[in-house]
């Protein structure tokens, strides 16, 4: 039986991902320093499994995951810990460096010394940079990141790469498309959304909303992951996408047709420095090798995130905090 310890698991992919394996013959410790997006209640139904248990900490803490990963003989690491909204990446980008590349190496360097079997590190097709209107991001795809966000999950794959070439470090990475769910926070464009169109709100979409990107509902993410921490093969990288194009403004205006809202509630505003236009992934690599693919279409992911919102309100209402509005404040109000 091994053990896992699980990374930012407190967060929206994190907490998906150990909801997914909590009935796997697996032991968890999940590690959270619990930052603005971390939350328990997202593990609420399981937080008193016996195969479970909550730290709560840092990363950057040397001795703090020294200690994990001997007293629990840790397995295998999924580093899901990082920094990753994009808007708040140019807002101050000193924690997504502290987080995303400080906070892997130090895991990496207590996962060499205590000998763990696989690290897997949860990157992103961002780092990819943008696409034009033909193509798609492969493994092969050189990294160009254009965002403060997606250059630091950049540095930090680089490093993986590094460690594996010449420590030997057992690592794999995953690159995933843009994921979208249960317990996603509300700064992301679809809970945002959501969130937005059921106080009748005005919907902020930046530019023209012409920006595509590709999206997978968390679970089939979840699954990809595992695949790849269980059968993938060490120092290889896997694209996990949804296979689901989707402008920013069709989005947008699909999800207020299943709200029945108004389109009138969108509210274009000034782009965000160096918007990305398009992203899509190759899956052929984790197809071929790991038999995956995604289960859900987008127009019934979709539906399936809508009514987890609409039936889990108490929820949302309880993310929308003080915190909250005055980063939505100042994200979106002079634009």
């Amino acid at each position: 039986m091994k053990t896992i310890l699980v990374t930012g698991g407190a967060g929206f992919i994190g907490s998906n991902f150990i909801k997914y394996i909590i009935d796997k013959d697996v032991n968890i410790i999940n590690l959270d320093k619990l930052t603005y997006a971390g939350n328990l209640s997202n593990l609420k139904d399981i937080e008193e499994s016996t195969n479970y248990k909550f730290i709560q900490g840092d990363i950057c803490s040397k001795d703090l995951v020294s200690f994990i990963l001997q007293e629990y003989n840790i397995d295998y690491i999924v580093n899901f810990a990082a920094e990753s909204h994009v808007d708040r990446s140019i807002l101050d980008s000193t924690p997504f460096y502290q987080t995303n590349v400080i906070g892997t190496l130090n895991l990496m360097d207590c996962a060499r010394n205590a000998g763990i079997e696989r690290f897997l590190q949860v990157s992103t097709d961002e780092v990819y940079g943008s696409l034009g209107t033909e193509g798609k991001f492969n493994e092969e795809t050189p990294l160009a990141p254009n965002s403060p966000y997606s250059a630091s999950k950049a540095a930090a794959d680089q490093a993986v790469i590094a460690y594996n070439h010449t420590f030997g470090l057992p690592a794999i990475i995953t690159r995933c498309s843009n994921n979208y769910g249960p317990y996603q926070f509300p700064e992301k464009l679809i809970p945002l959304v959501i969130s937005n169109a059921l106080a009748d709100k005005s919907i902020p979409v930046y530019g023209t909303g012409e920006n595509v990107r590709d999206w997978i509902y968390v679970e089939d993410h979840c699954i990809g992951i595992y695949s790849a921490l269980m059968n993938g093969s060490l120092g290889e990288v896997y694209n996990i996408g949804g296979e689901s194009e989707v402008s920013n403004i069709d989005l947008v205006k699909n999800i207020l047709q299943l709200l029945e809202k108004s389109d009138s509630l969108i509210s274009f505003v000034k782009d965000r420095p160096g918007h990305d236009l398009r992203y899509a992934i190759d899956i052929s690599k984790v197809n071929n090798e790991l038999n995956w693919s995604p289960n859900h279409q987008f127009k019934d992911g979709l539906e399936k995130t809508i009514n987890w919102y609409l039936t889990n309100s108490d929820w949302l209402l309880s993310i929308i905090n003080g915190d909250y509005k005055d980063y939505y404040k100042q994200q979106y109000s002079n634009r």
